[in-house]
């Protein structure tokens, strides 16, 4: 068994299948690798994702070490995410899948980032 966070996992794969797993979180990754941004911004990037989930994966990959959450001191306060060096160090496997989905599956462009 492996532990993770409090969880338990047969398999390495499955940790990090449970980490960046999902159609939100693999999207955040991307578009904060090129630096950070508020939430307003990710919002807008982020194609079809509702505040409630954004939210919700936000809370997710900072309790799981992949971004840091920043609160300025302003009023109104100003809020920016970014990644941690975890965080960053899953942009490779994106990338290979940005290129697998282009190179093999026929996409035709490829996705804007930031």
């Amino acid at each position: 068994m492996i532990r993770w966070n409090g969880k338990e996992y047969r398999c390495p794969v499955e940790v990090g299948m449970d980490v960046i797993s999902g159609k939100w979180k693999s999207l955040i990754l991307w578009h904060l690798h090129e630096g950070a941004k508020r939430y307003k911004e990710l919002e807008r990037i982020v194609p079809g994702v509702s505040q409630k989930m954004l939210t919700q994966q936000l809370k997710e990959m900072e309790r799981d070490g992949l971004l840091i959450r920043t609160v300025y001191p302003e009023v109104p306060p100003r809020v920016e995410y970014a990644l941690t060096e975890l965080g960053h160090s899953a942009f490779p496997i994106l990338k290979m899948m940005h290129d697998w989905a282009i190179d093999e599956l026929g996409c035709e462009h490829s996705c804007e980032r930031g």
